[in-house]
């Protein structure tokens, strides 16, 4: 039986949200095609049919990884007014801690984009980019510019990094360490707090 436009559109989509989840769980490194097909309920043979190559998949599935999230952090910074506190504590908490497969790509990924193929950095690296703008864009004053300055700039760079090297830390420890993982987690939601609101102040 012929598969319609439609049908392989959603297959596609359904390989692309496997990829991205066992992506974000083990990096780019850790998961095969196979796995990522069988995952998606199809068989390996089928994956040539919806990609070039597995570089081609890892830049869809990353940019989709990355995509929502920062959709979700945009409008929430909108609603918000500029205060990201209730991000923080929503990106910083266990529940995120304890299931990267679900959560944000950055954490996982961005220590693969040095070695990943071009297309696959490049999305790694647009999808960085856009969290960066968007911290950059939203003041903590609750204002909007559409043309950060070196401050604006600086501000977000200081706080992706917080957050993404914080994760990163909080998983690393979660094993051996556990209260030191909720320590890294718990540090940083308040002094990123108190970072924006004397911004804002």
């Amino acid at each position: 039986m012929k598969v319609t436009k439609e049908q392989s559109q959603a297959n596609r989509q359904a390989i692309v949200e496997a990829a991205s989840r066992l992506y974000r769980e083990r990096g780019l490194e850790g998961v095969g095609v196979a796995e990522i097909m069988r995952e998606a309920g199809f068989t390996h043979g089928g994956f040539y049919g919806h990609f070039d190559s597995k570089d081609a998949l890892a830049a869809e599935a990353v940019a989709h990884a990355l995509a929502a999230p920062l959709a979700r952090l945009r409008a929430r910074l909108d609603r918000e007014q500029g205060d990201a506190r209730s991000y923080f504590e929503h990106y910083l908490r266990a529940e995120h801690r304890d299931a990267p497969g679900l959560g944000c790509a950055m954490p996982t990924l961005a220590v693969d984009a040095a070695r990943a193929a071009p297309p696959v950095a490049e999305a790694i690296t647009h999808g960085i980019g856009g969290y960066l703008k968007a911290f950059a864009e939203h003041r903590p004053d609750g204002s909007v510019t559409d043309e950060p300055g070196a401050a604006d700039k600086a501000r977000a760079i200081l706080t992706l990094s917080a957050l993404v090297g914080g994760m990163v830390l909080a998983r690393a420890t979660q094993g051996s360490a556990p209260q030191l993982s909720e320590e890294i987690l718990e540090v940083l939601k308040g002094e990123l707090g108190s970072f924006w609101t004397g911004l804002a102040a």
